[in-house]
């Protein structure tokens, strides 16, 4: 059974940082992309970040580019948003999201990735 739980979410400060956490169990972790999504109230989920399997190509939304870092550690089957200068229009959901390397040309789209997590709120206030 493939798992994938995410952690780290909050309440922060507009301008603050926060790391979330998703770590995934129940398949081979190296074989997969990861993605993160987010949901803001009353909004479509929408991408944020994917990192693909060989850890070196890294994608990302305009909102969040050059303030959000995705990563991956392989020997602990976890991949990593790293959120920094925060802003009231980042709160939301965030979705972590895995897809099989052989669709890493999907990276964009939700139905390419078959397993999800739970979801970890971050709310920014301002």
């Amino acid at each position: 059974q493939v798992q994938l739980v995410e952690s780290g979410g909050r309440l922060v400060q507009a301008g603050a940082s926060l790391r979330l956490s998703c770590t995934v169990s129940g398949v081979t972790f190296m074989n997969l992309g990861m993605g993160w999504f987010r949901q803001a109230p009353e909004k479509e989920r929408e991408f944020v970040a994917h990192i693909h399997y060989n850890g070196v190509n890294t994608y990302y939304s305009d909102s969040v580019k050059g303030r959000f870092t995705i990563s991956r550690d392989n020997a602990k089957n976890t991949t990593y948003l790293q959120m920094n200068s925060l802003e009231p229009g980042d709160t939301g959901v965030y979705y972590c999201a895995a897809l099989n390397k052989r669709y890493s040309y999907g990276y964009l789209l939700q139905r390419y990735y078959p397993y999800w997590g739970q979801g970890t709120q971050v709310t920014v206030s301002s």
